[in-house]
């Protein structure tokens, strides 16, 4: 295997798991949305809705951080 190829498959996998970090991140603020809409809306934002909403954002952020690892092949 080259230096080229073990480069490529390096960035694929950042570029997957950030896409998954993002995805888990993302349905987590969905999550925290859309479940106080559904069990009763007079009671308002809950503590869990807080909960949930900002390790959704932690994720989302996360995943930048991982796509920050995508190296670049250095030409000669």
């Amino acid at each position: 295997m080259t230096e080229r190829d073990a480069l490529a498959i390096h960035n694929e996998r950042m570029k997957l798991l950030a896409g998954f970090v993002n995805a888990i991140g993302l349905g987590l603020i969905g999550f925290a949305i859309l479940r106080p809409l559904t069990d009763n809306i007079v009671n308002g934002a809950s503590w869990a809705f807080w909960g949930w909403a900002i390790v959704g954002l932690a994720m989302h952020g996360l995943s930048h951080y991982i796509m920050g690892n995508i190296r670049k092949q250095v030409m000669q």
